[in-house]
């Protein structure tokens, strides 16, 4: 009976932690519309989508990809917990249109809220790559500290990933980007597969591309962290 008494104790605790926890996170995706967001595309400018390249369809972020750009909140960020749940689809465009090219996408953050808006703003990117899921890249002159070692300031630098947590296209796979008073990781499908110190942008705005491949986001949802704290 005291075995059980515990057990059961034990029980109630983790699932109210796990409701808390849960509760803690704020979807930034609505399902129904863009608000809170901005969008960019390379030839068109701000705002200006005739062609539905970001589209809401059955709750979930459609993009088709047809031109590179992206949606990017119209809030900062600093130190905070991303989640984002996605499913590539089969259309590709050039310059991604070959059998042999990569589906690409990306989420994008510490953006400097007074960066003018281009393809690609200054950032820190956890890569959304068929193969590739998980690599950091640095855009833009920003840097990360990887085992000790400030990666340069140039253009573009690629940070591999260390481990492989991506299923099949076709299939949802969930990424987390935890960004913790200067640590940053990534993990796909509950696998660490990145990790990073020290960014030279400490906070910004965050952005989903559009890159040349359909895909589909059914969760973004955030949990900001007090005081760098999980």
């Amino acid at each position: 009976m005291k075995y059980f008494i515990c057990s059961l104790f034990l029980f109630f605790c983790l699932t109210s932690m796990a409701q808390k926890s849960s509760k803690d996170f704020v979807s930034i995706f609505n399902g129904k519309n863009l608000n809170g967001w901005h969008s960019f595309l390379k030839t068109k400018g701000v705002n200006y989508d005739p062609e539905a390249v970001f589209k809401i369809e059955n709750n979930l972020l459609h993009i088709s990809g047809k031109e590179f750009g992206y949606i990017m909140t119209d809030k900062v960020y600093e130190n905070f917990d991303m989640i984002v749940e996605f499913k590539w689809g089969t259309k590709k465009f050039p310059p991604r249109d070959t059998d042999t090219t990569k589906r690409d996408n990306g989420i994008l953050f510490a953006i400097p809220p007074t960066t003018i808006d281009k393809v690609w703003p200054g950032g820190v990117e956890c890569q959304i790559q068929e193969r590739d899921l998980g690599d950091i890249w640095l855009i833009d002159s920003a840097t990360v500290e990887i085992d000790g070692r400030r990666t340069p300031p140039t253009d573009y630098y690629r940070v591999m990933k260390k481990a492989d947590g991506e299923l099949p296209t076709g299939q949802w796979n969930k990424v987390e980007i935890i960004v913790n008073n200067g640590d940053i990781t990534y993990f796909v499908n509950g696998i660490k597969v990145n990790d990073a110190k020290n960014p030279s942008r400490k906070d910004g705005r965050i952005l989903v591309q559009s890159e040349g491949a359909e895909i589909f986001y059914r969760t973004i949802k955030i949990k900001e962290l007090k005081k760098g704290n999980l």
